[in-house]
């Protein structure tokens, strides 16, 4: 490497591959940021640039004493490390050590006081929880999050689920008594050996999974507009219960708030999903089923005029990358969940498989890893609907809705709810949609304001309706 090709290195400054010291003074300071890199993605130290990227150097008489500094802080660490180190001359016959640190194969490491060290952007931050340990410990194969125990026991199961599973798959009978169930869930991988359901068994076929994992849930929101906003949102809604049932209720918001193409199909056909099922179905399952379940967040569904955004806690475990993930490659974060889910229990067509199915379906999908952020996103583009393609079917209730408000502007949702025999909830959705579509908008405050019935797009479609 020569003086230019080190300018160029360092001249964006320090991130978190890129670290400037411009000395070294003792092994142990050096150890930690080692083990820092080792648990991260590896990086370089370049020991001899200032904060500034300047290039103060070594004197020649520095470079074996920090040498050999660099060899016993290496051999402090718990688990065997390669450094390697590199001697750049400068043009005024000082000296720079660049100390490459590789991304650790035996995570994770730990200085000679037992304390484990990350990379946080430039700096490094010590690991003080569990779960950020567990992070790293399923890359050697040690632990995985489906199968850590949770509070409750085999009485938090489902027990209709679990029966009707048992039945349809293995064509069991479901066990009479609670030790047989103890051993049968133990057996299945889906308890552990003190009898409590793992992570895995909560999520799959327990009552309530969260009321006992609160946060392994799915939170929906549908923007009008491009942006995320504070308080504005046309549909919202909180996803819970087993997986299979988060799965269904996901996918069910995401294609109501999508726009239904007629497209060249004969006008009294139903309208076509702008984008095809599939897509939805082999994105959420990735979702549900590959997320970091050591993380605890849950999934966060955006829909926005211009696209859908599925964000997955955890970036892509190991060596993985979009590149190679988009042809076909895969790493199994959490075996057990995908075990069951082949039986059946959700849409999934084999390991490495949805993605690439997605893509083939759809080519409109951005994948997003965040490594400091620890997120992962699906991005769909939502191609723009010209409005004659669209759909022209109402909904029953949304066609009552629209005539009532014309009728009485003030209409609050409970009265709307009340007088047409369903649910508020129920107007709610209907409301959000017919404000997305244009055919409602509200005049002044929730409370004292009025709705607005756009008639002419409205009676333009009542009258296309009453053609078909």
């Amino acid at each position: 490497m020569t003086e230019k090709d080190l300018r160029e290195r360092i001249g964006s400054g320090e991130d978190s591959t890129r670290q400037f010291t411009v000395a070294i003074r003792d092994a142990e300071s050096l150890a930690g940021e080692m083990a820092a890199f080792a648990n991260s993605e590896g990086g370089v130290i370049y020991i001899g640039v200032a904060d500034d990227a300047s290039l103060p150097g070594l004197a020649l008489a520095d470079v074996a004493r920090i040498n050999q500094l660099i060899s016993n802080a290496a051999g402090q660490l718990r688990s065997p490390l390669n450094v390697m180190t590199e001697n750049v001359l400068l043009a005024n016959g000082r000296i720079v050590i660049v100390l490459s640190v590789p991304k650790g194969l035996d995570k994770p490491y730990f200085d000679k006081n037992g304390v484990i060290w990350r990379k946080s952007g430039a700096d490094k931050r010590r690991i003080n929880c569990k779960e950020e340990l567990r992070r790293l410990l399923p890359i050697k194969g040690l632990i995985h999050a489906d199968e850590q125990p949770t509070k409750v026991g085999v009485d938090a199961l489902d027990t209709l689920r679990f029966r009707d599973f048992l039945r349809e798959v293995y064509a069991f009978d479901y066990p009479e008594s609670v030790n047989e169930l103890t051993r049968l869930l133990q057996n299945m991988n889906l308890a552990t050996d003190s009898g409590k359901l793992n992570l895995a068994g909560t999520l799959l076929f327990s009552k309530r999974p969260e009321w006992i994992v609160p946060q392994f849930v799915v939170k929906a929101i549908c923007y009008p507009g491009n942006e995320i906003h504070i308080s504005e949102y046309l549909d919202t809604e909180d996803f819970t219960g087993p997986l299979q049932k988060v799965f269904d209720n996901a996918q069910a918001f995401i294609m109501r708030n999508l726009h239904k193409v007629q497209a060249d199909r004969n006008s009294n056909a139903p309208g076509l999903p702008e984008i095809p099922p599939v897509v939805i179905e082999e994105l959420l399952v990735n979702a549900l089923v590959h997320r970091d379940y050591l993380v605890s967040a849950p999934i966060r569904l955006f829909i926005f005029d211009n696209r859908i955004e599925i964000i997955s806690p955890g970036h892509l475990p190991n060596t993985l990358s979009v590149e190679n993930m988009k042809v076909g490659n895969s790493n199994i974060r959490n075996p057990i969940l995908v075990s069951y889910v082949a039986k059946g229990l959700l849409p999934y067509h084999g390991l490495g498989s949805g993605i690439i199915r997605a893509l083939r379906s759809w080519s409109h999908i951005d994948f997003v890893n965040d490594y400091e952020g620890c997120l992962f996103t699906a991005i769909i583009h939502r191609r723009s609907v010209p409005r004659e393609e669209k759909s022209i079917r109402l909904p029953d209730v949304s066609v009552e809705i629209l005539t009532r408000l014309q009728a009485n502007p003030l209409l609050t949702i409970r009265e709307l709810a009340t007088t047409l025999g369903v649910t508020s909830r129920t107007v709610e959705r209907s409301v959000a949609s017919l404000r997305k579509e244009g055919l409602l908008s509200r005049c002044g405050p929730n409370k004292g304001g009025k709705w607005v019935v756009q008639n002419h797009v409205f009676e333009a479609m009542s009258g296309k309706m009453s053609e078909q």
